[in-house]
């Protein structure tokens, strides 16, 4: 199974668990007249509509290219996991708004400690079917499915802040208890989600991914041929599981067409043996200039201009920029 299949049939489980979630929730409420309870019914009903805006996010970034979208479809996750991360902020501010009314206008509360259970119960379902979420969604490199998990875990401490509040509240018959355990996790929730929107608006926007782009560096440096004087002008760019990567290799003038694409297949064959099928690369061959030969290891070569003077280490700044690359020999 492929991890856009994967994927989608994870997400599928989630959506249906979320349903099923929320209605033991109600069931919780109905049985104990909890406002704080209540307040966690309605968060879920922010899981059940996220999870099936993710499972339709997952079907349409499991598209193949077409013509109107030739890098894919995958850029939806990032749209589909901003609107998740809003509606987890817009969850917190419904909690905070409960909990404080509940503080001036207290219920009277029936059957805690069932109650207690119910919702101690969906907290660890749901807190699993998180962690599966965002271990598969970071090993298949999901926006959608991680800000998905992150979403259930975040609202595990949620009902665990509301769980603590009933178990004091069920102690003690402090009524305001619950209300202050449920805005300090409703905080908790807000940071979660102005996070997840923050990662949506990164990729929507192509902002550099600097981890992703270090660690192509170290195995490009690792493995590096002679006959790749140069790399510059690399550039990637998420759609959703899938990577674009397009780069700049200078290797010697005088390669006739299929030496230097035999270069750019070994370079290829070397990203996809350590980032596997998710990257499409894109390579542009440049001939060596006069002063590439200063950075050029190539001691054989017939046609040197100059001496070998120093190896450039490649870096995540140099290999960004859009000239070839020189150092200074006087």
């Amino acid at each position: 199974m492929n991890t856009a299949a994967q994927n989608f049939k994870i997400q599928k489980y989630i959506a249906v668990l979320s349903v099923l979630l929320f209605l033991v929730k109600l069931w919780a409420w109905y049985m104990t007249h909890s406002v704080a309870i209540l307040t966690d019914a309605l968060e879920s009903i922010v899981n059940v509509v996220a999870g099936f805006i993710g499972l339709y996010s997952l079907y349409i970034s499991a598209k193949p290219s077409d013509k109107d979208h030739p890098y894919g479809h995958g850029k939806v996750e990032f749209i589909t996991a901003a609107v998740e991360g809003l509606l987890i902020a817009l969850a917190g501010i419904f909690v905070i708004r409960e909990a404080v009314l509940n503080i001036y206008l207290p219920h009277t509360y029936h059957q805690l400690d069932k109650g207690i259970y119910l919702i101690g119960g969906t907290a660890v379902v749901n807190y699993f079917a998180g962690w599966v979420c965002v271990k598969n969604g970071t090993q298949n490199n999901s926006l959608a499915l991680v800000s998905g998990g992150k979403h259930l875990m975040a609202d595990t401490y949620m009902t665990s802040g509301i769980i603590v509040g009933l178990i004091l509240l069920y102690v003690t018959g402090i009524t305001w208890v619950d209300s202050a355990v449920a805005i300090l996790f409703a905080v908790l929730i807000m940071f979660t989600g102005y996070k997840i929107i923050r990662s949506s608006v990164a990729g929507m926007m192509d902002e550099a991914d600097e981890d992703m782009i270090r660690e192509m560096v170290e195995v490009l440096n690792k493995y590096r041929k002679l006959n790749w004087i140069d790399l510059h002008n690399l550039r990637i760019i998420k759609y959703g599981a899938m990577i674009h990567i397009d780069c700049h290799l200078t290797v010697p003038w005088y390669f006739n067409v299929h030496e230097a694409h035999r270069e750019i297949d070994e370079l290829a064959l070397l990203v996809r043996s350590h980032f596997g099928d998710r990257v499409e690369l894109f390579v542009h061959s440049d001939g060596c200039l006069d002063f590439s030969c200063a950075i050029c290891e190539k001691l054989d070569c017939e046609v040197r201009q100059m001496p070998f003077a120093k190896k450039l280490e490649w870096n995540i700044h140099n290999i960004a920029s859009n000239t070839k690359h020189r150092i200074n020999t006087h």
